[in-house]
């Protein structure tokens, strides 16, 4: 079988290339200078169960005039209420990239708060959020313009500032802040060295000290750290109404010829009884997933021992994930290690038959030879099938 390999290395770039894998709005107050705070854990890397506001508030929001009945002209989309909202911008201080993160009792709140670009920024945009804060706050900072300098510009524009709160952190790593004067209590802010934490509609005062305490005192990986800073302030208290949507944005701090691929997560969950542990949960995949993508890539430039160790990975982190453990035998069986692949596709098969199926179409897809001893590869793997 291993002199098919030379053609299962192009089949199985292919098979990488298949498979999926207006005026501006802003906040008032001027950024303030950053607070010195204390101490703080670091958050275990399993976030606790959900206090009961998170689970008995989920889906609570309801859309309506009097009696309940829809009131003219209102839509989902309609700001008329605050996005009551936690959220932290930051550059990681080690490989530049750039992250937003954020949890509120609004649906769907990733799909306006969270902005990012590779090279560029992030940003946050909440209470009575406006989405151009977004929009237009890249183009400053693209324009080379530096966080504070982008945000006053914007605040100063907006007739609105004093509802608004917005964070900006830069490609260099410089960060500033705004909260309007109008934002419901217990609302803040606070801008450290290389990030800010803001939140509204608080439950206390504590909330954005303990987001800023958490964050300096966490390491490892930008999403680990964004998620200790999240998981501080639901601790501490949180939204003072509950728990509905979160979401995860980051991307490359030095944009690449490849703009598709410095997109390094974007998770949202739109709606969840514990926002946190969802989008927690949600990042473990990526990684798996991420370890796939790694292999693709290991096999297209024609490392099959990084391949064979990626999939490996995560198979080993994904165990009871049916199209992991294929995808690795497929990945096995191609590159010469059939005896290594008999056992899962076994299994896999024996789980569930549709995998069988799927085998049968890889031959005219050209993800195995249309030769010889890709006939023969293909009749050994078929053969670990059940007997109907």
């Amino acid at each position: 079988m291993r002199a098919a390999a030379p053609a299962a290395l192009a089949a199985l770039a292919a098979l990488a290339a298949c498979r999926d894998s207006t005026p501006p709005p802003a906040p008032h107050d001027p950024a303030p200078s950053p607070a010195t705070t204390t101490a703080a854990p670091t958050t275990p890397p399993s976030a606790p169960a959900p206090p009961d506001t998170c689970v008995r508030d989920v889906g609570q929001v309801q859309w309506s005039g009097p009696g309940g009945a829809p009131r003219p002209g209102d839509a989902p989309g309609d700001a008329h209420r605050p996005t009551h909202t936690f959220s932290i911008v930051a550059r990681d201080p080690v490989t530049g990239d750039l992250g937003v993160a954020v949890q509120s009792h609004w649906f769907a709140v990733g799909a306006g708060v969270t902005w990012a670009e590779p090279g560029v920024g992030a940003i946050a945009t909440q209470s009575f959020a406006e989405p151009e804060y977004g929009r237009l706050g890249l183009q400053h900072l693209r324009a080379g313009e530096a966080a504070a300098d982008a945000l006053a510009a914007l605040v100063a524009a907006d007739p609105q500032q004093a509802v608004r709160q917005v964070a900006f952190v830069d490609a260099s790593g410089r960060a500033a802040a705004h909260t309007g004067a109008s934002c419901i209590a217990h609302a803040g802010q606070h801008v450290g060295d290389g990030y800010s934490v803001q939140a509204n509609i608080m439950a206390n005062d504590r909330v954005v000290p303990a987001m800023a305490a958490a964050y300096e005192a966490s390491t490892g990986p930008l999403a680990d750290r964004l998620l200790a800073a999240l998981d501080a302030a639901q601790a501490t208290g949180g939204d003072l109404r509950g728990c509905q949507s979160a979401a995860m944005l980051i991307v490359r701090g030095t944009a690449s010829d490849k703009p598709s691929h410095d997109v390094l997560v974007d998770l949202r969950v739109d709606e969840a009884a514990a926002p946190l542990t969802e989008l927690r949960r949600l990042l473990g995949r990526q990684r798996v997933y991420d370890a796939m993508n790694a292999g693709d890539a290991a096999v297209e430039r024609g490392d099959l021992a990084a391949a064979r160790d990626a999939y490996a990975a995560a198979a080993a982190a994904a165990p009871h994930d049916v199209e992991v453990r294929y995808w690795q035998a497929v990945t096995l069986a191609t590159t010469g290690d059939v005896d290594g692949a008999l056992p899962i596709f076994r299994g896999v098969f024996a789980e569930d038959g549709r995998w069988i199926e799927l085998t049968r179409r890889l031959q005219p897809a050209g993800l195995v030879p249309a030769t010889p001893d890709g006939d023969a590869l293909l009749a050994r793997v078929l053969a670990e099938a059940p007997a109907r």
